[in-house]
């Protein structure tokens, strides 16, 4: 940052310079060339013009006119009615008024085109003659009009870019909404059709067999609590998706993949040609559906982008079964100069969408050494034994 600030100001500097050279190193030189010497001097200002588009403005404002007032030939010049040389400095002013127009607020670009037209005329009026006036004038008018018009189209590609972008990222969203609904039908069904057999099992057996009856209502009950509790999480912060996309699609009752997968995982990115270690730690224990789930689909999409952005040949995921939360870290040796993916990708966002309906947290970004890291933490409910009776 300090080198680029060293850079810009000492373009500045150059600039003056230049200008001064113009005016006083070369009396004897042409208007034209003179403008086409401060037209092209502007080009030193690209630092300021970037930094601090006001002052690269008027530094350019005060050069221009320099090379106006300055220039001998000028009065020799005026006699001629045409378009005299030296007034091409006023380009470079139009250059520098175009960028501000375009990244500036307006009020402040509105200002900036007011002064800048007030300053050429006034110049152009005491330094032409006769219908030179004129014609002087009206260039510098259709020149800064020009650069004005450049400026605002500018702006307005760049606000409309934007613009695609959040509405890509919000529909983003809703695709991974709509997809955890999915998925949530599928866990609920599954939980469903299991407590649907274990009260067949009890109804049958209850006269006489009672134990296997109470193995079976435990089964119901603990089932039946696990999924209300993930219903609970996951609904309390879910917002209202189009429903007929949600039932549009029906899955078949099948167990939803969970972290006990994570190995499969890591064996098709080796086939990929990446190397994945798997590390767990802490008690090893079965997991809340929709936490187990998200988890899953966390790593999943961290090593897809893996594989299809970063350029490692070695990646790293690490869970740690906590007391009181569940921790996923995928860390890989590639690039690591984006946000892991290209800048049309939103696996980040539905990452972050998952983490925050489970009240997690997720963080990702470059590591200093090198690569991308991805961190999931996962908030785990108490036990089902602990939480007491249903209300």
């Amino acid at each position: 940052m300090t080198r680029t600030k060293a850079v810009a100001w000492t373009g500045g500097s150059s600039y003056l310079l230049v200008v001064g050279l113009l005016v006083g190193g070369a009396p004897r030189a042409s208007g034209t060339v003179h403008g086409a010497g401060a037209l092209l001097a502007v080009s030193l200002l690209g630092g300021v013009v970037r930094r601090v588009p006001l002052l690269a403005l008027a530094m350019a404002l005060f050069g221009s006119t320099a090379v106006v007032v300055g220039t001998p030939s000028s009065v020799h010049e005026s006699l001629a009615p045409s378009y005299q040389g030296q007034f091409l400095s006023y380009l470079a002013v139009d250059l520098v008024l175009g960028f501000l127009v375009g990244t500036c607020a307006r009020r402040a670009s509105m200002v900036a085109v007011a002064v800048s037209a007030a300053v050429q005329l006034l110049v152009i009026g005491g330094f032409a003659h006769g219908d030179s006036l004129t014609v002087n004038a009206v260039i510098a008018l259709l020149a800064m009009g020009a650069s004005c018009m450049a400026g605002l189209l500018s702006r307005e590609r760049r606000e409309h870019a934007v613009a695609l972008r959040a509405q890509e990222v919000a529909e983003a969203v809703t695709a991974e909404r709509l997809r955890i609904a999915r998925e949530l039908h599928d866990m609920v069904a599954h939980s469903i059709g299991i407590i649907a057999i274990q009260a067949g099992v009890g109804n049958r057996v209850i006269q006489t067999q009672p134990a296997e009856a109470r193995k079976a209502l435990h089964a119901i009950e603990a089932t039946s609590r696990e999924t209300l509790s993930g219903l609970r999480r996951t609904l309390v912060s879910l917002r209202r998706a189009d429903q007929d996309a949600t039932t549009s699609q029906q899955a078949p009752l099948v167990p939803t993949p969970g972290l006990a997968e994570v190995e499969r995982l890591a064996a098709a990115t080796a086939d990929a040609g990446i190397r994945v270690d798997v590390r767990c730690s802490g008690e090893q224990r079965p997991l809340p559906a929709d936490i187990d789930l998200s988890a899953y689909r966390i790593v999943q999409e961290a090593l897809t982008n893996v594989v299809r952005h970063a350029g490692a040949g070695h990646c790293r995921v690490a869970i740690d079964y906590g007391d009181e939360e569940l921790s996923v870290e995928v860390v890989d040796d590639g690039r690591g100069a984006t946000e892991n993916g290209s800048p049309h990708g939103f696996g980040i966002v539905g990452m972050r969408e998952r983490v925050g309906l489970l009240g997690g947290h997720l963080s990702t970004g470059p590591r200093p050494e090198g690569g991308f890291r991805v961190a999931a933490r996962l908030p785990l409910p108490a036990p089902v034994g602990v939480t007491g009776e249903n209300r």
